[in-house]
């Protein structure tokens, strides 16, 4: 069962105390706060799935503590109000202010619950959630790739990773890894081949014992040894020299290392995971790269799509990104205006998620807004397409409508009936536009 993480604003003692307990009967860690102020600090520093509030506080008012924090440009929880003294016009209000819904005392715990699992379920995962589970995307592409790496764990087959770069190869031989060691307390080595001279790389890999040459004033484990139990990943194997190569191979072969200037072999149990972004098999072909090796680490491919093909993770890392920002300089967390996001999904990225990345510190840095536009994101104004590159209105229209239809479908886990509900149309209407909108082939 998902433990979602709650927090409690309710300065009733036995209120609170009942609710909370009933939380921990569900499995939901809740944290419960009984001022205001209280829970403003946590909010702005800690992540909850959803948030249980009062509305009248003994130090603040319920609506204007929510008022302030999205004022902030504080990406919220979803918000439900609790309020009693038959204040509903009130609840009214603050679901127009962006509040995801509100309950009447005396409380029904069970429709309580029932809402609180109903709304989190729908919202966007996070790349840790808040159960320790990691993911990698929530793209089709991605969720096959997480479904290859749990049948991969099971396994010491040598995986080749492959794709542009920046597409995240690092981060799926980290999840691989993290399949086979879910706590974490094996080595993961990551090395960048490309990154290496060809006169270290030896001594890199494999290692050296004292005295082996000029500098070598002790003895030093390689990436091998350092690996032995764990992972190694070779990032950039395509870049490896050629002469290097047939020393990999036998290394692999026998999963034994000879340090430089030792003649004593050492035994390395390791999974091996490579990377590319290039061609291997036409290096193969061309020979610069050898046959032998390609095989021996190409056992399993997996390829990770450029994240233009993928365009639904792009809002998902935009919002994981804009977490780690705001972490990382403690500070409000940035929100996106709906323009924003267009641009975002509109943008090719070409440099893939390490683009991203940039585009997002760039625009944390250097604007003063909390929520950012795209002239933040892009430095400049987005340009409009050349006259002979525009297409009509309708098909305009039709685009950004077929693309809002799909986000809603997403958070409705394509639920028709649910899906129609929420557009505001009938179910027969979502078939016929689904259909319009259908992409040609």
């Amino acid at each position: 069962m998902k433990s979602y993480r709650i927090c409690l604003i309710e300065d009733d003692e036995i209120m609170g105390e009942a609710v909370s307990d009933r939380f921990g009967l569900e499995g939901f860690e809740c944290i419960w706060f009984k001022t205001g102020e209280a829970a403003r600090k946590s909010l702005i520093q800690d992540k909850y799935n959803i948030v249980i509030s009062d509305i009248m506080l003994p130090d603040c008012d319920g609506e204007h503590l929510f008022e302030e924090l999205r004022a902030t440009g504080l990406e919220l929880p979803p918000y439900i109000f609790i309020t009693g003294y038959g204040a509903i016009d009130r609840a009214v209000r603050l679901l127009k202010l962006g509040a995801e819904d509100y309950m009447t005392k005396p409380l029904d715990i069970r429709v309580l619950i029932e809402k609180i699992r109903t709304i989190c379920a729908q919202a966007r995962p996070d790349i840790t959630g808040l159960d320790g589970k990691h993911t990698l995307g929530i793209s089709s592409a991605m969720r096959n790739i997480e479904a290859i790496l749990q049948r991969l764990a099971l396994d010491n087959t040598s995986v080749l990773v492959t794709g542009e770069s920046g597409v995240g190869k690092e981060e799926v031989a980290r999840a691989l890894h993290r399949q086979r060691d879910p706590e974490w307390r094996l080595p993961f080595i990551a090395v960048n081949c490309g990154a290496i001279s060809e006169t270290l790389i030896e001594a890199e890999l494999f290692g050296y014992v004292k005295g082996a040459y000029t500098g070598a004033i002790r003895d030093k484990k390689g990436y091998f040894e350092q690996a032995d139990g764990g992972t190694l990943f070779l990032d950039e194997i395509g870049d490896m020299p050629l002469s290097m190569q047939v020393k990999l191979l036998r290394a692999i072969q026998e999963r034994k290392v000879v340090r430089i200037g030792s003649e004593t072999s050492i035994p390395v149990d390791i999974h091996l995971i490579c990377a590319t972004n290039k061609n291997l098999k036409k290096m193969v072909e061309i020979g610069e790269f050898r046959e032998d090796l390609y095989y021996r680490i190409n056992v399993i491919e997996i390829n990770v799509l450029p994240l233009r093909e993928r365009k639904e993770d792009i809002l998902w890392l935009t919002g994981i990104l804009l977490d780690a920002e705001a972490v990382q300089h403690g500070r409000a967390r940035r929100s996106l205006t709906i323009a924003a996001e267009h641009a975002l999904l509109d943008h090719p990225w070409l440099g893939n998620i390490r683009e991203l990345k940039h585009c997002l510190e760039r625009a944390c840095v250097l604007s003063s807004q909390a929520v950012l536009t795209p002239e933040a994101l892009f430095n400049k104004p987005q340009e409009l397409a050349k006259p002979d590159e525009l297409s009509s209105l309708n098909e305009y229209l039709d685009g950004y409508e077929r693309s809002y239809i799909q986000q809603v479908l997403k958070t409705k886990d394509g639920r028709i009936a649910e899906t129609a509900a929420a557009l505001g149309i009938s179910r027969k209407t979502l078939w016929e536009k689904m259909k319009k909108l259908e992409p040609e082939k």
